[in-house]
């Protein structure tokens, strides 16, 4: 009976593994049609929509094109694999991957090394992320939302080595962060106006963009214009870290972003660290609300004094720090021939208000910057009670914040009282073009810009002219821009 048993058993895993699929190699282009013919028992078409009971790899040579708004159902803890080419896109309404039962999830997709990945207008959800192991990968205009750890353990998109560009997508309630990579791992990425929301559901101390190393003089990593926006009900999660243990290099421009309601900003932790930091909006990064465990707009940490970040015409405000440098951190907040223009205001912890904790030996140039910006006409004794330096504790460095002062640049705190109305709307929006915005840009949630519209000097009423749902609008000027949600009913 035992023998039978067993029998009958190693019948039924011979079964399951023949009923997995691994395309023959042979340089063929497959739609999903294509695999339903080639392997009916893995894939099938119920007349709306394409179910993957089993796992599928697509072997290199190969390739998986799906161009038009198919949506494939994937099983629970079924993973898709990829050695060779995967291309999506449609013309119209989105290809949709995802979990056959959203409350089981499938094992997410692998790109293997040397495969080739183009991603774009497609939704991919509730399954274990993209791991992404090749060096030729991009996603744009796609939404990534409510994947657990699988086939990904990092992060909903985890990245491994190349230059991969992730463009104009929406990337939300994700259980892990929304992009990564390893510590031991040079990767260059390209992080474009992504709107990037509440994930990190996880509640782990993993930032929303949680990168690595980037490798030598020529790998920058780009993260610009995105929108980092935290859930406040979690504690532990910050905004954008760059990290680098391991003795390499970081290269790289953080330009552009607005970064909010984390339980910190932008960290770069680490030597051997070049980094661009221009024009963010840095705000209310206090969820934890605790002062020695984080918590600032910006903090800089090395055990060695190898770091060179250039920080220029950011608004810092809210926070429970403005700035802090750790260990042996440094940073360049302005010089005489090249002013800071970084506006800061209401960063504070215990009734205390810091604009700058220089918590290290070395001297800080910080010339040229607003350090109050609610209080345009502070004086030298006013700026320097809300910068930590020498003059506090003689073991620490000497901040030099000449030439302070709030009419240097525009500051962008003003864009947070920027009034859209009404917000629900049915159609119609107004607002006051105080700030001198030349245009505006709609998206859908998938982050695909569906219309644009020139804008006037002074009063506007737009006609969005857009079915009900959530969209994305984006304020664009030539000094600033500002993005916000609107809801048609």
């Amino acid at each position: 009976m035992k023998q039978l048993s067993f029998f009958i058993l190693s019948i039924f895993f011979s079964l399951n593994i023949q009923a997995q699929f691994t395309t023959p190699g042979s340089g063929i282009n497959y739609s999903l049609s294509d695999l339903v013919t080639a392997s009916p028992n893995t894939i099938s078409f119920n007349g709306t929509r394409y179910i993957l009971a089993q796992p599928l790899t697509i072997s290199a040579n190969d390739t998986l094109q799906i161009s038009s708004a198919d949506s494939l159902m994937v099983a629970p803890g079924v993973r898709i694999t990829v050695s060779g080419s995967f291309f999506t896109d449609s013309a119209s309404d989105p290809v949709v991957i995802s979990a056959e039962n959203p409350q089981n999830h499938f094992d997410g997709i692998r790109f293997e090394q040397g495969s080739e990945v183009a991603i774009n207008n497609t939704k991919i959800t509730y399954g274990g992320g993209l791991r992404v192991l090749t060096e030729d990968f991009s996603i744009t205009n796609s939404y990534v939302a409510h994947h657990i750890s699988g086939a990904a353990t990092g992060a909903a998109i985890s990245l491994s080595r190349g230059a991969p560009v992730i463009a104009n997508n929406t990337i939300t309630l994700n259980d892990l962060p929304a992009v990564a990579s390893g510590a031991n791992q040079n990767v260059p990425a390209s992080i474009l106006n992504n709107w990037i929301e509440k994930n990190s559901q996880s509640n782990q101390n993993r930032p929303q963009i949680n990168m690595g190393p980037t490798g030598g003089t020529q790998d920058t990593l780009k993260i610009i214009e995105n929108t980092i926006i935290g859930d406040r009900s979690l504690d532990k999660v910050g905004g954008i870290a760059i990290s680098n243990f391991v003795n390499q290099e970081i290269r790289a421009i953080i330009d552009k972003n607005t970064i909010e309601d984390n339980r910190y900003g932008i960290t770069i932790a680490g030597p051997n660290a070049f980094a661009f930091i221009r024009e963010n909006n840095i705000f209310n990064n206090d969820s934890q609300n605790l002062p020695n465990s984080g918590g600032s707009g910006i903090s800089l940490n090395s055990n060695t004094n190898t770091q060179n970040i250039i920080a220029r015409k950011n608004t810092i405000t809210g926070n429970l720090w403005g700035v802090t440098l750790l260990g042996n951190a440094s940073i360049n907040l302005g010089t005489n021939q090249d002013l800071g223009e970084n506006s800061f205001d209401n960063n504070g912890n215990n009734s205390t208000i810091y604009a700058l904790y220089n918590n290290t030996s070395n001297n800080i140039n910080a010339i040229g910057n607003c350090w109050i910006s609610s209080n345009p006409n502070a004086t030298n004794t006013q700026v320097e009670d809300v910068i930590v330096h020498q003059t506090d504790d003689p073991n620490l460095g000497l901040v030099n914040f000449s030439l302070y002062g709030c009419n240097l640049s525009t500051p962008n705190t003003e864009v947070l009282n920027f009034a859209v109305y009404p917000n629900p709307t049915e159609g119609h929006i107004n607002f006051k073009n105080d700030f001198n915005f030349n245009k505006l840009e709609v998206y859908n949630l998938m982050g695909k810009k569906i219309k644009s519209f020139k804008l006037s000097q002074h009063e506007n009423n737009i006609h969005l002219g857009l079915p009900e749902g959530l969209y994305l609008i984006k304020f664009i000027g030539i000094q600033r821009q500002y993005t916000k949600k609107i809801l048609i009913n």
